[in-house]
């Protein structure tokens, strides 16, 4: 299952959902600016920029297409 925290007008963000969909790849978006508890849990982690990508309870931060890659349909 993958998870994209996402906030509203990230352009790291918007690349990282299109590379999914492109792919055919289904993902769960968070909004961080209306999920408190999310955003809590990402800053308690470390994170400070988004997107945070949880690809099956891994965590990464950014859009890296080379970690994308390696997701399945």
């Amino acid at each position: 299952m993958i998870t994209i925290y996402s906030k509203p007008n990230c352009m790291a963000c918007n690349f990282t959902k299109k590379y999914l969909d492109d792919k055919g790849v289904p993902f769960e978006e968070i909004d961080v600016f209306k999920d408190a508890e999310a955003l809590a849990m990402l800053r308690d982690k470390g994170f400070s920029q988004m997107p945070v990508v949880s690809i099956d309870g891994e965590f990464h931060t950014g859009f890296q297409p080379n970690i994308l890659a390696k997701v399945e349909v």
